[in-house]
C-alpha cells in the first residue's frame, strides 16, 4: 500500500494517517482561535471531520477484506472532502486567513491523492483475487 520498501505493520506507518494526523493536529490549533459562538458549530464540525478521516484510515487499515478495507477509505474520503468544504467557510467568513486556507488546503489536496492511492491499491487487489 505504501511506495516505501518498509513494511506496513501500523496504521500509523500508512502516510495517510501520518498526513492525517498532521492536519488534525493543524485543524485543532486553527480552530482554538475560533470565535467560542462557534465552540458547537464549525470548530466542532472541522475537528470531527479530521479525527473521523484518521479513525477511518485506521479502522480500514485493521480490517481482513479489501472489499471492507475500501469501504473504510471511501468514508475517509468522504471526511476530507467535509475538512475542505468547512475550510472554505470559515476563509470566507475571516476566521482563518487566506494564507492559512491555502496552506491547508494544499494538505487536504496531498491527502485527497495518497488516499486515493490506498483506494486503487485496494481496488486492484480485489480485482486480481
Amino acid at each position: 500500500m505504501e511506495t516505501n520498501k518498509e513494511k506496513v505493520r501500523s496504521f500509523t506507518d500508512l502516510n495517510a494517517w501520518k498526513y492525517g494526523h498532521a492536519l488534525v493536529l493543524d485543524i485543532y490549533k486553527i480552530t482554538q482561535n475560533f470565535p467560542k459562538e462557534e465552540q458547537f458549530g464549525l470548530t466542532n464540525q472541522l475537528r470531527r471531520a479530521a479525527v473521523s478521516f484518521t479513525s477511518n484510515v485506521a479502522e480500514g487499515f485493521s480490517r481482513h477484506s479489501y472489499k471492507e478495507k475500501l469501504q473504510f477509505y471511501f468514508v475517509a474520503l468522504g471526511s476530507l472532502t467535509e475538512i475542505q468544504n468547512q475550510l472554505l467557510i470559515a476563509k470566507d467568513i475571516n476566521y482563518i486567513t487566506k494564507g492559512k486556507f491555502l496552506e491547508l488546503a494544499h494538505q487536504s489536496v496531498q491527502l485527497s491523492k495518497i488516499t486515493n492511492g490506498l483506494i486503487k491499491k485496494s481496488k486492484s487487489i480485489i480485482r486480481d483475487s
